[in-house]
Parts: C-alpha cells; structure tokens; sequence
C-alpha cells in the first residue's frame, strides 16, 4: 500500500488486514444531524403554492352529495382541478396528466387520459374528475371526516415526501462534519483547502492542472500542502 509507513508509524498496522480493520473498528453509527428529518421551508413553500384552492376544496368536507357539490364547487372554481392530483401523487415533476390501466382483466389493457392541466374545463372533464377522486380514495377521505383540513393534510403529505430529500441532507450533512476535521488539520499544519472545488477552482487558487472527464466534475474537498494536491469526494451511505 502506497502509505503504509503512514499506517505503520501513526495507526500501528503492519498489514492491509490490520488498517481494515482499524477503519471498521473506527466507524460512527450515524451522520444524522437534527437537519436531516424534516426541511419544514420547503415543506411549507410547496403547500403555500396551493393553500387557496385547499382552502376551496375544504367545502367538500363531511358533505353529503359529495357529487353534486364537488360538480358545483368545480364549475364555479375550475382552477381548483390542478391541485387534485397533488392530494394523492407528488412524483417531483407535479404531474397532472396520466394514462391510467383501467382494465386488464380482459387482457386488452385499457387506458383512461386524466388531465388536470387544462385552462378550460367541460362537463365530461368534471366528471372524470369525480371518477378519479373517487377511484384514487379521495372522495372517501373527504367525506369519512377522517381530516378537517386539507391544508393540514396537504403539510402531512409534503413531510413525508421530503423523505425524498435526505439522501442530499444526508450528504451534506457528511461535507460538513468532516469539513469540521479538515479545517483543523490544515489549520494546525499550516495547509490549505478547498471545498466544492472544480478544475478551473484548483487552478485558480492552488496553480494545479487537474486532468477530468467532464468540465462539471467537482470534488468535495481538495488539500494543498505545499508539495502536493490531495483530492477527497466524501461518500454517505447513510
């Protein structure tokens, strides 16, 4: 191995079993930090979007022609269609049209085209909007009194899509607890460093010509101490 006096004279490992197993023996359960359950900002910025016409929707709520009033409800406030999709799907890209398998049983796989997207609504689109909602469990939802607030709901369904956005807390969260220890040796030993750094970034500040694949490729870290350039890209399997 390339730095085994390193291993040897620091870490007192002799063979490349011994620092395999120091590095295992030296792991830390976790890198989560209190950042990483929840992004309320962004939990409340997505509601925010749609918070008027869930406030509209809640007149649905614990009524008994639901049919008749969602029909009404959406004739009068045909904008109030584009939020429906996000009651029960949010894929990242908030789609609002689908082509759903409405038969397969035949074996002919048959398709239905929803699309919530549409400025102008007939009287066949709000029909096929009540047919979603009440095939997709909306309709029941609604009108069981299991929520008394869309907008609570919606802030429920949005916290637990953020889950989606952990894996980049997640890194982030790893940069930064081991930027922590970077800074300190540098500091101690008189080097320098750079974080999220690119070829054109280490040239800049440290005059080194970094061969790369493509002209986005970044490095987490990249250590200067006066001799040579060390590169890191810090990992999270988290």
């Amino acid at each position: 191995m390339k730095n085994l006096l390193f291993y040897k004279t620091v870490l007192n490992c002799n063979t490349e079993d011994q620092v395999f197993d120091f590095l295992i023996s030296n792991l830390k359960p976790s890198n989560t930090i209190w950042s990483y359950f929840v992004n309320w900002e962004k939990v409340f910025t997505n509601t925010k979007q749609i918070e008027i016409a869930l406030n509209n929707l809640n007149y649905l709520i614990g009524k008994d022609n639901f049919d008749d009033e969602f029909k009404f409800l959406l004739k009068e406030n045909p904008g109030i269609a584009k939020v429906i999709p996000a009651l029960v799907v949010r894929d990242g890209k908030n789609t609002k049209k689908f082509k759903i398998l409405v038969d397969y049983q035949s074996k002919k796989l048959v398709y239905e085209d929803y699309d919530f997207s549409k400025k102008e609504i007939s009287d066949d689109d709000i029909e096929k909007y009540l047919h979603f909602v009440k095939e997709t469990g909306l309709k029941a939802l609604i009108t069981n009194k299991k929520i008394k607030n869309l907008v609570d709901y919606m802030i429920g369904v949005e916290a637990g899509l953020d889950s989606n956005g952990r894996k980049n807390r997640g890194g982030h969260a790893m940069e930064n607890i081991v930027e922590v220890f970077i800074k300190d040796v540098c500091e101690n030993n008189n080097f320098k460093y750079l974080k999220e750094a690119n070829a054109e970034k280490i040239k800049s500040e440290f005059d080194y010509d970094v061969p790369v694949d493509k002209s986005s490729r970044r490095y987490d870290f990249v250590i200067d101490n006066g001799k040579e350039l060390f590169i890191m890209v810090v990992v999270d399997r988290n």
